[in-house]
């Protein structure tokens, strides 16, 4: 018997058919640890736990991959607000995260990538959409121009001018279109930083996520990209873009 899963991509229950016969990459955007982990959080890892376990038991190789974001605004938000390093907010909630996953009897992933620990292929990918023309530097941030990707909106099933109208969007006067999203954001002062072609700075979120299930899945499709429904717009829209 086929395995049909619901797939949000088209909203329609699809058999599942891998790109390489058996071998399933499966990718699932993680925790961001700047607090610990809430019974939301409990929910997306046991049922991404539960398909995965389910699809070794049909007969499946699996690839399991579920990042940590371990650099983002809310981290460096936390940090200041409890007057500590940001990497020690990141440490401690990250313990206390893989405590919890032991407690729920949540299998570890086969990798569990940090995006701190793969800025050089963020950077990269960020370069490559530029030479694309899918994303332009402005003062030491890189945005993503969303209306150069024609299919922009296919995952959450909005056109731009939906999104315009129902989005409330922070006012940025560097972008040259309010739905753009940062790629790379420039670091202000006494926030961590690393160097990049357009100087000191950190990757944003979306960027984080694409660039670690491609390196870490060792391609640019997966078979399965799980995560949070409240997740598909903005974050997982990004990704496809």
């Amino acid at each position: 018997m086929a395995v049909r899963i619901q797939n949000s991509l088209g909203n329609k229950k699809e058999t599942f058919e891998p790109i390489l016969g058996k071998i399933v990459n499966m990718y699932s955007c993680g925790v961001t640890v700047y607090d610990r982990c809430h019974i939301g959080h409990a929910r997306s890892l046991y049922i991404f736990d539960v398909i995965r376990r389910y699809l070794q038991y049909r007969g499946y190789q699996v690839r399991f991959i579920r990042n940590i974001t371990d650099i983002d605004d809310k981290i460096i938000d936390r940090a200041k607000e409890l007057k500590k390093d940001w990497r020690s907010v990141v440490d401690e909630n990250i313990k206390a995260y893989r405590d919890d996953l032991k407690r729920l009897g949540i299998l570890a992933a086969d990798e569990e990538p940090r995006a701190t620990e793969h800025i050089p292929e963020i950077i990269s990918h960020i370069q490559g959409l530029i030479d694309k023309g899918y994303a332009y530097p402005q003062n030491g941030d890189v945005y993503f121009s969303v209306r150069q990707f024609k299919d922009y909106g296919k995952l959450s099933g909005q056109s731009i001018e939906k999104m315009q109208e129902a989005v409330r969007i922070e006012k940025d006067d560097k972008k040259k279109d309010p739905l753009d999203f940062a790629l790379w954001k420039k670091s202000k002062e006494g926030e961590p930083f690393w160097d990049s072609p357009w100087g000191q700075g950190r990757p944003g979120w979306h960027i984080e996520c694409s660039a670690m299930s491609m390196k870490c899945a060792r391609t640019t499709t997966l078979d399965i990209h799980a995560g949070g429904r409240d997740l598909i717009f903005p974050h997982h829209e990004n990704e496809v873009a």
